[in-house]
């Protein structure tokens, strides 16, 4: 496997794409208007950031791996990487694609920075929502850094009505039971990571797929679902836009009727003895004792058939437990036994995306964007947030994308002492729906 630090000694700034370079210092630019970096002339700057580097012993220097599959062009790519491909594709569920275009087909770079801001426009043009918008691109994002570019099959996504799949050469480099909850990013290209992390596109924290999943969670979808093709060398990421359905198993179905047969057979079983020329002690003790048994076999059947019905409810409440605190988020996964066998989460932390318009959403983007703000401008993004509605702290954590504990005790804390912001429940901190307001007094004095 081939390091994206690799120094390729013979290629030059000639074999750069300038306009990449431009469009690429521009987005620095605007995530880091005050960084030093940016007055650097172009070779240097490169090099700070890792698309140039530099041969101590020979005083040679080049473009490096990295720097080649962000800035150059699909035609160059390959000459160092000939397996090099990138293709996105739609359909409507028909074997025709109604969109496609690659890195081969000449209207454009074809070079991996490209590739990301033009699926990025189309997924944010399609999707209405911006969750949803927002974890498709953190998947592509995942798909690109993580790739085995010296791999074969390219690297390809596709839309289809019902679902996205992302399909990159390469295994995981961790345990594919993990993925969901790992913390630790084990990364494949390091200095591809840097390059895009400069611009606040991803972070190595490898927190990035638990964040789909449970965004996909709070939209009700299916959970994702990767894959590996260990003979092809491949990872496959499937995000069904289908919602979560229960279904009573094909072994529960057998049970079920079984047990219905011998119901019957039990009534069949009685109405016999009781015809019989027995003592009528007898009779009266075996009926007893099969009316006592048959009624809670009944009991049973009707208990199961309530199980079964309360699953197909349109507004998917089988978990009835009135004590939830949160069902104003929609909490369905609080059920200790939950339909879908996934290992509990804690709902406390999960968020009702219907509460969070675009408005909100964009109030916050700059948070999101720049994974490090000044505390002003955060403070500042709270204050607009509140003024526009009382939120929650996870409801705060997941706009800013922010942990819930850092944004309590570096800023909402802070600005509660200022005055700045006021606690729905004063008298209980701890109440479980606690909300911030914006405190109106405070612009009036």
């Amino acid at each position: 496997m081939l390091q994206d630090n690799l120094i390729l000694q013979h290629y030059g700034l000639n074999e750069l794409n300038f306009d990449t370079i431009k469009s690429y210092r521009d987005r620095f630019a605007q995530v880091k208007p005050a960084h030093p970096w940016n007055a650097l002339e172009t070779k240097e700057f490169l090099y700070k950031v890792g698309a140039w580097g530099k041969v101590r012993d020979t005083h040679k220097e080049g473009v490096t791996l990295a720097g080649l599959l962000l800035f150059s062009e699909e035609r160059i790519i390959t000459e160092v990487l000939p397996q090099y491909f990138l293709e996105y594709r739609e359909s409507k569920g028909n074997e025709e694609w109604t969109e496609r275009f690659t890195s081969q087909d000449g209207t454009w770079s074809g070079n991996i920075f490209d590739f990301y801001f033009h699926i990025h426009e189309i997924v944010r043009n399609s999707e209405p929502q911006p969750s949803i918008a927002s974890s498709l691109t953190e998947v592509l994002i995942n798909m690109l850094i993580h790739a085995d570019y010296n791999g074969e099959g390219g690297v390809i996504l596709e839309k289809q009505p019902s679902h996205y799949v992302f399909s990159n050469p390469g295994l995981l480099l961790v345990p594919i039971d993990s993925v969901f909850s790992n913390t630790v990013s084990q990364l494949r290209n390091p200095n591809i990571v840097k390059l895009f992390s400069l611009l606040g596109l991803c972070e190595r924290s490898g927190s990035g797929l638990k964040k789909v999943k449970q965004n996909w969670s709070l939209h009700h979808y299916k959970t994702p679902a990767i894959d590996q093709d260990v003979s092809m060398h491949r990872t496959v990421v499937t995000l069904s836009l289908s919602t979560q359905e229960r279904q009573v198993s094909f072994s529960e179905k057998d049970t079920y009727n079984t047990s219905i047969t011998d119901l019957g057979n039990n009534f069949k079983d009685v109405e016999k003895y009781q015809n019989a020329p027995e003592n009528d002690v007898e009779i009266d003790s075996y009926n007893k004792n099969r009316y006592s048994y048959n009624k809670d076999l009944i009991e049973e059947f009707k208990s199961y058939n309530n199980d079964v019905n309360s699953l197909n409810k349109e507004d998917n409440c089988y978990n009835k437990e009135r004590n939830l605190y949160n069902n104003d988020v929609n909490s369905y996964n609080n059920n200790h036994n939950s339909y879908n066998n996934e290992q509990e989460e804690d709902s406390s932390n999960l968020v009702n995306v219907e509460n969070i318009d675009t408005k909100l959403w964009d109030i916050a983007a700059l948070a999101r964007e720049k994974k490090r703000l000044s505390p002003n401008q955060m403070e500042h993004i709270i204050l607009e947030l509140c003024k526009e509605k009382p939120l929650m702290l996870k409801e705060f954590a997941y706009l800013l994308e922010r942990t819930p504990d850092g944004v309590r005790n570096n800023y909402l804390t802070k600005l509660l002492r200022k005055g700045q912001l006021q606690l729905k429940y004063p008298n209980q901190p701890n109440h479980p729906k606690q909300a911030y307001l914006f405190n109106k007094k405070d612009i009036e004095k």
